[in-house]
């Protein structure tokens, strides 16, 4: 189980989460801090991969295949914005 309600303490910004995408290796800071959070934009790099989620704020982004505890993380700053 993950939490919907992911906010980045860094940015700020409400974390995204794509369920069978995961983002490609192109990716960088400066197309997360001009594309969030429109859909429309973020899709020219999102790749299909069944089963992963796709997982991005405006400063910070994670492609995730399997079961990850993203709090060990030591770069993330996401936290829990309570339900």
């Amino acid at each position: 189980r993950t939490c919907d309600q992911l906010r980045c303490t860094a940015c700020d910004f409400r974390v995204s989460l794509f369920n069978d995408y995961i983002w490609d290796q192109s990716c960088d800071y400066l197309f997360f801090r001009n594309n969030m959070p429109e859909l429309s934009k973020l899709r020219a790099k999102m790749i299909k991969k069944k089963g992963a989620r796709a997982y991005a704020c405006q400063c910070s982004w994670r492609s995730i295949n399997e079961l990850t505890d993203l709090q060990t993380d030591q770069q993330l700053r996401w936290v829990c914005g309570k339900h």
